[in-house]
């Protein structure tokens, strides 16, 4: 658009200090629509978005939205206090206020171009990973704000979906953005997913999230598995992922052994029956009993109290699995607890909580 040209050919600013003014002016513009009694060129908000003016190209619809809204504030200011202005002086302000809501549109739409057009060209060049990973923070936090059809059609022009994937399969780039790119994926799915679903699904994108295998990068699994339920449990089950999920739980780092924690429960909930059989062939009930033994004595955080009965509430409440395939699996649970526990007392326990922990 040459109102950015114009605008870097005459500051040369970079992109970050660019989409800093940006949005700088964008609130500026949403501050003047919050000021329904006061309107006045000497105002900084007002004086800032003059000043934008003087270097953009008088055709274009940004420049035409500011010459709208100092006619109007001009007009405001010179009319003579007659009844007649104290009448329409509430159309002339709504006026006013619209002008800057179509500013601020304007300048969103410009700060998204700028964003999706910058991301593209450094993934391919990705030498500067503190402006990539700076980028890919502003996109992902941009469309959880909620679906809007033009930045789609960016999105979808520069084939940026398929850009995030590049980073995060690419295993030479740091985990830092293969994390960030993760995060921007999911940002996508809750942003349309009947668009972006199908991707992930014939993607290796499960596959690339486990491998790393840190805090953040399963995180962003969670959000996939509550976004997309049962398809994406079916790829992490038919992928062989289970195992390596599990295995997380041993972690020595706490929060990745809670955060795999999780993503076996939400498993759990959406998984089928495979799934499920999977976890408890991988000896999830085993691995639970041991994380909850340990969260008794004081080894472990109190993240995993009770654990095992949670894990069975989530089967028994969960969407994946039929009502006689819930009854068997109970029952394999409870003998799975008997046989891990060290103790008649712990196995007692932990066989009370199942059974009163999970619905009739």
């Amino acid at each position: 658009m040459e109102e950015e040209k114009n605008l870097k050919l005459n500051n040369n600013i970079p992109i970050t200090q660019l989409l800093q003014v940006l949005e700088a002016l964008k609130q500026a513009s949403h501050n003047i629509q919050q000021n329904h009694n006061h309107f006045s060129e000497s105002d900084s908000s007002i004086k800032a978005l003059f000043q934008l003016q003087t270097i953009l190209p008088t055709d274009s619809n940004l420049s035409h939205h500011l010459n709208n809204l100092k006619s109007l504030i001009n007009s405001l200011h010179n009319s003579k206090p007659t009844f007649k202005s104290f009448i329409t002086r509430p159309l002339s302000t709504h006026s006013i206020t619209k002008a800057a809501a179509s500013i601020e549109s304007e300048l969103q739409s410009w700060i998204d171009r700028e964003t999706v057009t910058t991301l593209s060209r450094l993934v391919t060049t990705n030498n500067n990973e503190d402006e990539l990973i700076s980028l890919l923070t502003r996109f992902s936090h941009r469309v959880t704000q909620g679906f809007n059809r033009e930045l789609q059609q960016l999105i979808l022009n520069f084939k940026l979906f398929s850009s995030l994937e590049s980073l995060l399969f690419d295993a030479k780039c740091s985990n830092g953005i293969r994390e960030h790119a993760g995060i921007a994926i999911s940002a996508l799915i809750l942003f349309n997913k009947d668009v972006f679903v199908g991707e992930v699904l014939m993607s290796p994108t499960v596959k690339a999230l486990v491998d790393i295998a840190s805090v953040r990068s399963i995180e962003v699994l969670c959000s996939l598995i509550r976004s997309i339920r049962s398809p994406i449990v079916d790829e992490i089950e038919s992928n062989g992922e289970i195992p390596k999920i599990i295995a997380l739980l041993s972690s020595n780092d706490i929060e990745l052994s809670v955060l795999a924690m999780e993503c076996v429960l939400e498993i759990g909930y959406f998984g089928r029956k495979e799934a499920v059989e999977g976890m408890l062939k991988e000896g999830v009930v085993e691995k639970f009993v041991e994380l909850q033994r340990l969260e008794v004595n004081g080894g472990k955080s109190n993240e995993f109290s009770n654990c095992v009965a949670r894990f069975a509430v989530q089967l028994e409440v969960g969407e994946g699995l039929r009502q006689r395939e819930k009854r068997g699996i109970k029952s394999e649970i409870l003998v799975r607890v008997r046989e891990a526990c060290v103790s008649d007392a712990e196995a007692a326990t932990i066989v009370a909580e199942v059974l009163w922990g999970t619905c009739p």
